[in-house]
């Protein structure tokens, strides 16, 4: 064996203490983004809540700091400083230092919490610049401070808090915890930033959870947008289903269902609507369990059983139902609360539970609850049952309209539509596909392009609002249907996002509100009916220069008002030419390739899904056939309009 190919015992390598989660951050946060980021603020959140849980914190506080860091604060019980002999150590740095300590494995201190690795604020500590922690506790105010997870002093009594402006917020002598901390610019390299609103997102969700507890949000940067936020919920999950249903036309009044077994307490909301989709949120110990799991197929399997068990019962014949069917136009809220030490999530990211044990807990008690609520109120089982019975049909008359237009083969045998001008390339990897208003522009963009890897698709007009449209009526609309030959993939339930032909799909519109209407219509397209192009992060926005600014033969372009002015700034008294764009077919191809698809020098913002529930509602207040949200949000919104006059 050749001397580089040996392994030995000189090859393994122990990482001690805090160094593997530097050394593998996404392992313990799922990313190093803007995701990670907020992932640590929510970990150390989650353990006052966990207090709260507990019975002790009233109130929870948020701070994002001038200097870039973050505090969180509580009035709990403060976390313990007293000496563990076996170590030789406060508590309170085992707990900030050592991974998988913590007060949360046997279930004594925390019955029920969100935290049961032992790892959270061990690893925001050692993914931090800087973080410092104070207790209060039996009167006093303890602080110990850390560089990257490693503590720069032992523990020491102060009088008062290095957080000034968090003293005036707080009463003296209320005992609980203080964290702050500065995200590590090395590990989080693409941004240290925090998003104030997906803060406020994740605490109105958190504070639905937990009636009675009071959220207070302060951001004390200087270009803070919202300076101040304060939430406080005492109707529960049952106020979130509510504010999730908004905007919706509702079949019934919210259905409340609670159980308990083993320890397990479950809680669901439901109520269905006339929405075309599904809409369900799932946690656990107050933890959005964004990819469902256990509890949320538990759900699933109980509603589908005592539905089709009524049916039965009545005797109702008008057709047979699919799982599927019963979930259509559903928003449920789904809340399981359970033991710390018996949770099995999967992942520290705490994104899917995997206990087995919930799934036959929960689908017990949600099938015994609707069957007695069904009997105790038919008008409203009937009103279920009658809307279920109408997605039979649109599903019935999907499926024909699918087969129709496979039998026309419009997907498949015509080939590629004859608008589309495609590019050389067949690697969907570096092919990218242009979405351009009109033919004048597409013209350009075609004479313009790359043709190796860059397609055109003129858009002709403006396309259907598929806000609430069927499968039928898509595949009928002339536009969207060589659209979806175009891509490739299929669409709805018979879609393969392994087929898309192409990973970049750029939409490119006017700079005005017709382009920004087009393009809205685009994304709705995309969000309702081909999500899996979003959630890929296949989906762009071409940002065309609003500006050409010229002096002499110099050329410069300007994207936003703020580039102009600094463009005129440098360019001096000259005589300076400037040129507003209103639409692509101003620029001729040359231009249209240097300003918005060379790219070297193009700018693309990538259509991401941060927050699907913000994305359904704002959706569906200006994509929906309701007038008064549409109305109401105008109103709301109008003064952040630029109007260009």
């Amino acid at each position: 064996m050749a001397k580089g190919n040996e392994y030995t015992g000189k090859q393994i390598v122990v990482l001690e203490g805090l160094t593997p989660v530097r050394k593998r951050p996404a392992m313990y946060i799922g990313s190093t983004d803007i995701n990670g980021l907020h992932h640590c603020l929510y970990e150390i959140i989650d353990n006052s809540i966990d207090e709260a849980l507990a019975g002790y914190a009233r109130d929870v506080w948020v701070i994002l700091n001038p200097d870039g860091s973050a505090t969180v604060a509580d009035n709990g019980r403060g976390i313990p400083v007293d000496v563990i002999p076996k170590y030789k150590k406060s508590a309170l740095e085992i707990v900030m230092t050592k991974l998988h300590a913590g007060g949360k494995f046997d279930g004594r201190a925390y019955k029920i919490s969100g935290g049961l690795h032992g790892v959270g604020s061990s690893v925001v500590n050692a993914l931090s610049n800087w973080l410092w922690v104070e207790v209060r506790r039996n009167h006093k105010i303890y602080f110990q401070e850390y560089h990257r997870g490693i503590p720069k002093a032992p523990i020491k009594i102060i009088t008062k808090s290095h957080h000034q402006f968090l003293t005036t917020l707080i009463p003296a002598n209320t005992s609980g915890t203080t964290t702050t901390f500065k995200p590590d610019p090395t590990i989080f390299k693409e941004t240290q930033e925090f998003d104030s609103r997906r803060i406020l997102r994740s605490l109105r969700e958190r504070a639905y959870l937990t009636p009675g507890l009071r959220f207070h949000f302060y951001d004390r940067r200087p270009d803070a947008k919202i300076p101040e936020y304060h939430y406080y919920f005492e109707g529960g999950i049952q106020a979130l289903l509510k504010a999730l249903n908004r905007n919706h036309d509702i079949v019934h009044e919210p259905i409340y269902i609670q159980g308990q077994a083993d320890n397990i307490n479950v809680e669901i909301a439901l109520q269905y609507t006339q929405s075309p989709k599904e809409n369900v949120q799932s946690f656990v110990n107050v933890i959005n369990t964004h990819e469902g799991g256990t509890h949320l197929t538990g759900f699933r399997t109980g509603l589908t059983r005592a539905i089709k068990d009524y049916i039965q019962k009545a005797e109702i014949k008008d057709g047979e139902i699919i799982g599927d069917d019963t979930r259509d136009g559903l928003t449920a809220v789904i809340s399981v609360k359970m033991p710390s030490r018996d949770l099995q999530f999967e992942g520290q990211t705490k994104t899917k539970l995997g206990n087995s044990e919930v799934q036959p807990l929960v689908a017990k008690i949600v099938k015994n609850n609707l069957d007695v609520y069904f009997e105790e109120h038919p008008a409203t089982a009937r009103a279920i049952i009658g809307r279920i019975f109408l997605t039979v049909k649109a599903r019935k008359a999907a499926r024909a309209a699918k087969e129709a237009v496979m039998r026309k083969g419009l997907f498949d045998s015509l080939g590629l539509p004859g608008k589309l001008a495609d590019c050389q390339s067949k690697n969907p990897a570096e092919s990218e596909l242009y979405l351009v208003e009109g033919d004048s522009a597409g013209g350009s963009a075609k004479q313009g392009r790359d043709r190796h890897f860059q397609a055109i698709f003129p858009l002709r007009g403006k396309i259907l609002n598929t806000e609430r449209a069927r499968l039928e009526r898509i595949v009928e609309f002339p536009e969207l249907k060589n659209l979806i030959v175009a891509l490739g993939m299929g669409i709805e339930d018979s879609a393969d996002i392994g087929k898309c032909r192409y990973h970049r799909i750029i939409v490119m519109t006017d700079a005005d509100v017709d382009g920004a209407h087009i393009a809205t219509l685009l994304l709705t397209f995309f969000y309702r009916h081909l999500p899996e192009i979003i959630e890929k992060g296949y989906l762009y926005i071409a940002q065309p220069p609003l500006y050409k600014i010229s002096r002499n033969k110099q050329i410069h372009y300007a994207y936003t008002e703020e580039e102009k002015e600094q463009i005129v700034a440098q360019l001096g008294e000259g005589k300076i030419e400037i040129q507003r764009y209103k639409g692509l077919g101003e620029m001729n191809p040359q231009q249209l390739w240097e300003t918005t698809m060379d790219p070297k020098n193009r700018i693309l913002k990538q259509v991401t899904i941060e927050d699907a529930r913000a994305a359904d509602e704002i959706f569906t207040i200006l994509m929906g056939k309701d007038v008064p949200p549409r109305r109401r949000f105008i109103q709301a919104n109008a003064k952040m309009a630029n109007l260009d006059l």
